[in-house]
């Protein structure tokens, strides 16, 4: 399914592109929904796919017509959420969340007019597209900051399930502060939940208190960034630039844009010409990026990471590379042989963690949908 995502992805962004005299002055708009996993913060998950909506309508006009349905649990419930915005009319529908893929696929079948786009699910159908980004690279930018910065070598991680995803971003972190700090550690608390601001904040606290100085986190609030400004600690912003809770101890952020891609896919649907597709964007492609430095940290470290975030655009740094010694897993297997670098498959399917990295055995399974 994921062969050529590179390819997937160029097919899928930007061969469509349709002018506004395409559609019928007298026409309907498209009926575009939205379904969030978490209620619109200022910041997080949620947000920057509110801002990729506000980024379509704006770029669409009078084309579109969007809506949001906003804390929407995984499951049922989501089911029941998007078979509404089908039956009202809605002829594209975006579900940004992995809980959210087989409750898409059912109703899917239910509408095969409708096209529907899973974001971070990874099976498709004739009218479900599949896409997600590679946030493991902008983890990996993150490391070497965490790595440069840290003044104890221990970072922490609040992570929300043991999904791929979440395991390429913890490892990719880990070899990246390890790549300028071979002795690091981090130190990982499983949540078992996306979006529980308490929760988040106690094991950011738990974390700090075990010598982290760094926090990272895969959840989808801001909590973790006010704990650290609170403690006087550093820590990795997630999904959006979060200074503004955090001005002190944010160092850097890791930034995903969906804007983009949602305007190119609706533009699709509007010229007849969707397809699914399963893509896979990161850096190179404007899915994910690294800025956003904290007053903190040296320009030094800025612009080492700002050219390392431009040889992943490149191709020429891969992180998930052994280019010296092998790269083992916390029980000792070696998981990326020394002189070479994973494949996509390899990555998609990552089930492990990589030595440096402590905290609890991982949950038999990730979350049913």
């Amino acid at each position: 399914m994921y062969k050529n995502l590179a390819a997937a992805f160029a097919a899928a962004c930007f061969i469509f592109p349709v002018s506004s005299q395409s559609v019928p002055a007298a026409a309907e708009p498209l009926k575009i929904g939205f379904v969030y996993v978490a209620p619109i913060t200022d910041a997080g998950w949620v947000r920057q796919h509110e801002n990729a909506r506000l980024a379509l309508q704006a770029a669409l006009g009078a084309q579109v017509q969007t809506r949001y349905v906003e804390n929407v649990a995984e499951g049922a419930d989501a089911e029941r959420v998007i078979r509404d915005l089908a039956q009202q009319g809605h002829q594209l529908i975006f579900t940004p969340s992995f809980g959210y893929m087989e409750p898409t696929l059912k109703v899917a079948k239910d509408f095969p007019g409708v096209k529907f786009e899973s974001i971070t699910g990874y099976k498709t159908a004739p009218n479900v597209s599949v896409a997600n980004a590679r946030y493991y690279e902008g983890r990996y930018l993150a490391g070497i900051v965490a790595g440069r910065m840290s003044g104890t070598g221990v970072a922490g991680y609040v992570a929300g399930f043991p999904i791929p995803e979440v395991l390429q971003g913890i490892n990719a972190f880990t070899l990246g502060m390890r790549s300028v700090r071979p002795a690091a550690e981090v130190k990982v608390i499983w949540l078992n939940a996306w979006f529980d601001p308490p929760r988040e904040r106690d094991a950011a606290m738990t974390l700090m208190n075990q010598n982290a100085d760094v926090l990272a986190f895969h959840t989808g609030s801001n909590a973790v960034m006010i704990a650290a400004q609170e403690r006087g600690k550093m820590a990795v912003a997630y999904h959006s630039d979060m200074r503004a809770v955090a001005p002190q101890a944010q160092i850097v952020a890791v930034t995903h844009e969906w804007g983009q891609y949602y305007t190119e896919r609706a533009r699709a649907v509007l010229g007849g010409q969707w397809k699914s597709a399963s893509v896979w964007g990161g850096i190179g492609q404007g899915m994910v990026r690294v800025g956003e430095f904290g007053p903190k940290v040296p320009q030094a470290v800025r612009a080492e990471v700002l050219a390392r975030q431009k040889e992943i655009a490149s191709g020429k740094l891969q992180p998930f590379a052994a280019l010296g010694k092998p790269v083992l897993s916390t029980t000792g297997e070696v998981v990326i042989a020394a002189g070479r670098a994973l494949t996509d498959a390899q990555i998609l399917g990552m089930n492990y963690l990589v030595q440096g990295v402590q905290g609890p055995a991982l949950l038999p399974r990730p979350p049913t949908p």
